[in-house]
């Protein structure tokens, strides 16, 4: 009867109209006992019971609990920034941060953990206790979060009969070795251990994928054994709740809109009980060569008033997007393959670099925080500078750094994809660009039989013939009848592996088969693993720099000085009039740009930047404009 009157209810607000004016939604005020459940650490001495259901509530400690929570990565923002925008979350009147913990970044290599400077994930936990907010953290392996293969590490790939995301021994005794690392570097923030942790988010939407029906309940184990006590959560679709739910488990839900037969699916897995929106998103991610989603704020309020007014828990996906930093965004599939754009501002509630936007004051006022949380107004929004343009005043092309690689290139009868290589200690290479170079003795057609993953440029005896990828697989040579030998290379950037779906067990990057001339294979490559890490970009070359003005193509490192200050602050980069490539800031990868847009500016923090002299490297594919411009305002498009 309670499932049954909880749906009447969902079904007449449903029949309300879609669009409000945002006055009037701020006009009406929450239910009292909405306010009266927003709990925050400082409010609960007892310990003794976390996050439990309670009839069609959440009590945490024994008292009725609502949560509303943020979603920010603390491995998209500068961790000078964590502070910043966990105050302005609490500000807002959220009471919980959420965050997901990405395996590819803290276990690069197989074995080799990494937990320090902006990966500190302990360190960010604490802050948000020190902040006063609640944390749910999603654990994994795969959290999708559209990030490069959804979070989980390439070097799985290395297996050619790798199944991700299923029992296949390869993985879940990779998955058995990350977790012994994890679980217990966050076993003692959970709430009954004093710390901030109320609940733990295991895998993300498996019902979509679903290809192992032991799997789940495997995760649920190897978190249980590993000493993790506090709610454990799955995150579903549509559908995907009917496929995706794990007995014990609490289902919440992944939505953009308060769908009637959803709730149906829910109610029929789960039962009566607090219903918890999980990721409320307000619009999509951006990818190269599209336009700019939008938001539409009427909708997006209408929609979160509905669901405070039904009582629901939410999360909002993305409180503070940050930046898809270096290689670290992925690629997603709408009938075609889209890679990500570098920034991740998502239509979050503060933007890109941490400032405000209209929809945090709205949601400000229909939270309705309480005296004690500072107001909007009492925090201003960090200085930016803008800096006079900047010439790239010297250069070096690829070829020329070929020599001074750290590893000797691979040679191999047939091509290799990244996966494959032997390099970082066999664990293959995992992100950048990588080169195919061999010699043939006459043109022809050249036919990439779609083995080229994702774009590569081709080049025969350094001179620029034409692309390959998923749409353009043919390109004819023609033949230079005064030289018996050509070297033909193909250089081929990944430009980030699929975040999600059924087809992540086939992403490797490359060539990932033989590519023909004239219908015969091509044999005989040397290859090279331009992954362009920190240490490919920080090592030191010979004086083989020459002056720019001598040469404008690509592909070729390029070269600026930027003088700051005693106090860096924040700045975007434009690069208009250069074509794409990527740039590094004194050695760090800051991210991809590409002419296509819709994004024209990069996002450079402060903290990136230090008093005196900063190095400023570009990688450009084709041609560069040598003229480097920065603005205190970000130009993502439209």
């Amino acid at each position: 009867m309670q499932a049954f009157l909880f749906l009447v209810r969902l079904a007449g607000l449903l029949s309300l109209t879609s669009r409000v004016l945002v006055t009037s939604v701020l006009q009406e005020g929450l239910p009292e006992s909405v306010v009266q459940a927003l709990l925050r650490p400082s409010h609960i001495s007892e310990r003794l019971v976390g996050l439990q259901v309670r009839g069609s509530d959440f009590t945490l400690g024994n008292t009725p609990f609502l949560i509303l929570s943020g979603t920010i990565h603390y491995f998209r923002v500068p961790r000078d920034y964590w502070k910043d925008s966990l105050l302005k979350l609490k500000a807002c009147g959220f009471n919980t941060v959420t965050t997901h913990v990405p395996w590819n970044l803290h276990e690069p290599r197989r074995g080799q953990f990494h937990y320090s400077g902006n990966l500190d994930l302990m360190a960010f936990i604490s802050l948000a206790s020190e902040v006063d907010l609640w944390v749910i953290l999603c654990v994994g392996p795969y959290i999708g979060s559209d990030l490069d293969l959804g979070g989980l590490p390439s070097w799985l790939l290395k297996d050619s009969h790798m199944k991700l995301r299923t029992t296949y021994k390869g993985f879940t005794t990779a998955v058995n070795h990350y977790f012994d690392d994890l679980i217990p570097r966050i076993r003692g923030f959970q709430f009954h251990e004093e710390g901030s942790i109320i609940a733990v988010q295991m895998e993300n939407e498996y019902g979509s994928y679903n290809l192992d029906k032991g799997y789940m309940l495997y995760i649920k184990n190897a978190l249980l054994s590993r000493g993790i006590k506090t709610m454990l959560l799955t995150a579903d679709t549509g559908q995907g709740l009917l496929k995706g739910h794990t007995p014990t488990v609490f289902a919440t839900l992944h939505m953009k809109s308060i769908r009637k037969d959803t709730y149906e699916h829910l109610s029929s897995v789960q039962g009566p009980g607090p219903v918890m929106m999980m990721v409320y998103t307000a619009r999509s991610l951006d990818g190269w060569g599209t336009s700019r989603n939008t938001l539409d704020l009427h909708m997006l309020m209408h929609e979160a008033r509905e669901m405070l007014q039904l009582r629901f828990s939410l999360n909002f996906y993305m409180f503070h997007g940050g930046t898809n930093f270096g290689f670290m965004g992925g690629a997603a599939f709408r009938g075609h393959r889209l890679p990500m754009v570098t920034s991740y501002d998502y239509g979050a509630l503060l933007t890109e670099d941490g400032d405000y936007t209209p929809e945090y004051l709205v949601f400000q006022k229909l939270f309705h925080p309480d005296a004690e949380v500072p107001s909007f107004r009492q925090r201003d929004c960090k200085p930016k500078d803008t800096y006079a343009p900047l010439a790239a005043g010297h250069f070096i092309s690829l070829w020329d750094t070929l020599i001074h690689q750290d590893d000797q290139p691979v040679r191999s009868m047939g091509p290799l994809s990244m996966e494959q290589l032997s390099v970082n200690q066999g664990n293959g290479q995992s992100t950048g660009y990588i080169l195919y170079e061999t010699v043939i003795t006459g043109g022809g057609v050249l036919n990439s039989d779609g083995h080229v993953k994702d774009r590569g440029q081709v080049f025969l005896d350094d001179k620029y013939i034409g692309v390959l990828d998923d749409t353009h697989q043919r390109l004819i040579l023609h033949n230079d009848h005064h030289k018996e030998f050509l070297t033909l290379r193909i250089l081929v950037e990944n430009q980030g592996r699929l975040a999600s779906g059924t087809s992540m067990n086939q992403e490797r990057k490359g060539l990932t088969g033989n590519i023909y001339l004239n219908s015969s294979p091509l044999r005989k490559f040397k290859i090279y693993s331009l992954e362009m890490q920190n240490k490919f970009i920080q090592r030191k070359l010979p004086n083989i720099w020459k002056p720019s003005f001598l040469h404008a193509e690509g592909p070729a490192f390029f070269l600026a000085l930027l003088r700051v200050g005693s106090q860096p602050k924040d700045t975007f980069m434009s690069l208009r009039g250069w074509t794409k490539g990527v740039v590094f800031i004194n050695g760090q990868n800051l991210g991809r740009y590409w002419n296509l847009g819709p994004q024209e500016t990069l996002y450079l923090p402060g903290p990136w930047l230090k008093p005196g002299l900063n190095e400023i490297i570009v990688f450009e594919e084709f041609k560069s404009a040598l003229l480097i411009y920065f603005s205190n305002v970000s130009r993502l498009g439209y």
